[in-house]
């Protein structure tokens, strides 16, 4: 008999359930909001399911969308720094004499490496010379007295090529502006 009074010696008191099941006992108080059917229960997880799917794809898609972006303007340091020797091979051709053997092997040059970066997507903006000035593709240098008055507001010279890359532009058109305003 000895060992069975141990046995009930090991085991949890009845009053200490008691005691946690009890209504005054702080971790068990029941909230006073009305009980949830479990209809309203499912419709709330239902919409919380699809809040969370409509928030998953929209980052999904802006994600991607900026994924996009980074590859269409991913060679643009690249280009960018070589825009001046492009600049530089476009001056030398100029003051090359057209039936010299240096010139063929500078156009060559020139031709290759224009290629080369159209593929990657590189444009060269149309001349500007006696259009409108546009702010939006045009960086203006300098102004000069208009030679004439219907010249007034348009574009004199141009002092380096625009270029865009995909739809960005990389490096605006220097220009010289017609001065607008009677001298």
């Amino acid at each position: 008999m000895a060992k069975d009074s141990k046995k009930h010696e090991t085991e949890v008191p009845e009053t200490d359930t008691e005691q946690s099941s009890s209504p005054n006992h702080p971790e068990t108080e029941v909230s006073e909001e009305a009980p949830q059917s479990h209809e309203e229960i499912v419709q709330e997880m239902k919409d919380q399911n699809l809040r969370l799917y409509a928030e998953f794809e929209n980052f999904r898609r802006r994600n991607a969308r900026e994924r996009l972006d980074l590859m269409a303007t991913a060679n643009e340091k690249v280009i960018k720094a070589v825009l001046p020797i492009v600049d530089d091979f476009e001056r030398a051709l100029k003051n090359i004499a057209a039936d010299s053997p240096e010139r063929v092997g500078m156009e060559l040059i020139y031709t290759k490496l224009m290629h080369s970066l159209k593929a990657e997507g590189l444009t060269e903006m149309d001349s500007s010379i006696g259009k409108v000035f546009d702010v939006e593709t045009m960086e203006a240098i300098t102004n000069i007295p208009a030679p004439s008055p219907d010249m007034a507001g348009k574009v004199i010279d141009q002092i380096e090529k625009g270029y865009s890359l995909g739809v960005k532009i990389i490096r605006y058109a220097k220009v010289v502006v017609a001065d607008q305003s009677p001298t």
